[in-house]
């Protein structure tokens, strides 16, 4: 299976179809998270979400240090990435440049690629709505953007995520 991307809106099913195709896997199954209880709606959506996932498979937070998270995976396990969304906005809140969490993503995303087991990663589409009027949420939209785009560029599959249902993105092939 590679690589495969979920893109989509919030609350679309992108999660639950991240959970589906780990189940039907057959491997164990390691979810790397990146949000964090900063209050209490925030506290709920992780409750819930980790009340939803077998307890057999293994949960690794990082808000912040994908990159290691991500080169310590067990190489036999499918992984689950949930969500980049989150790990963007932590890292801009952190200070880190813009430049540098695109060049995080690559090799994260070329790590994943390379993986002899499934992965999967899970991230909002925000980019399809108007142009947002303050320039850090400008700077969000544009950034996370481009992460998706350094994803989608080392993935096998990747999927637009709407209302449960998954739309297969293609490369358009110039002839």
């Amino acid at each position: 299976m590679g690589l495969s991307v979920l893109l989509g809106g919030a609350r679309s099913g992108k999660s639950e179809l991240a959970a589906r195709l780990a189940s039907a896997s057959g491997r164990p199954v390691v979810v790397i998270v990146t949000g964090e209880a900063r209050d209490e709606e925030m506290t709920e959506r992780i409750r819930r979400h980790r009340a939803a996932r077998p307890s057999s498979w293994e949960t690794v937070e990082a808000p912040r240090a994908l990159p290691e998270a991500v080169r310590e995976l067990d190489g036999d396990a499918f992984a689950v990435l949930d969500c980049l969304t989150l790990w963007v906005s932590n890292l801009i809140e952190a200070g880190v440049s813009d430049e540098e969490i695109v060049d995080h993503a690559r090799e994260i995303a070329t790590t994943l690629a390379k993986r002899d087991a499934p992965s999967v990663v899970v991230t909002n589409e925000v980019g399809l709505g108007i142009v947002p009027m303050h320039e850090l949420a400008r700077r969000y939209r544009d950034t996370l953007g481009r992460v998706n785009a350094a994803f989608v560029s080392e993935a096998e599959r990747a999927y637009l995520v709407v209302a449960g249902r998954a739309l297969p993105l293609e490369d358009v092939t110039l002839t």
